[in-house]
């Protein structure tokens, strides 16, 4: 192999390493996303059991401000 296909392919390598470095960086965001989704998820369903229940989720809105 002549000098110019051995500096093609060190660049063609370098590539490569940084597209697995950044597909690892972003399995590993996307993982977090994931988790952050369910967990909001969950509580948006607490949330709507509370509501549907009757339990009123701003109870100060109700109460009249003592100068009434």
């Amino acid at each position: 192999m002549n000098a110019e296909t051995l500096q093609r392919m060190a660049r063609v390598e370098e590539r490569l390493a940084w597209l697995e470095r950044h597909m690892t960086e972003q399995d590993k965001v996307m993982l977090e996303l994931t988790e952050t989704l369910d967990r909001l998820r969950r509580e948006a369903e607490v949330l709507r059991r509370r509501v549907g229940d009757g339990i009123n989720l701003h109870p100060q809105e109700e109460e009249r401000p003592p100068h009434y």
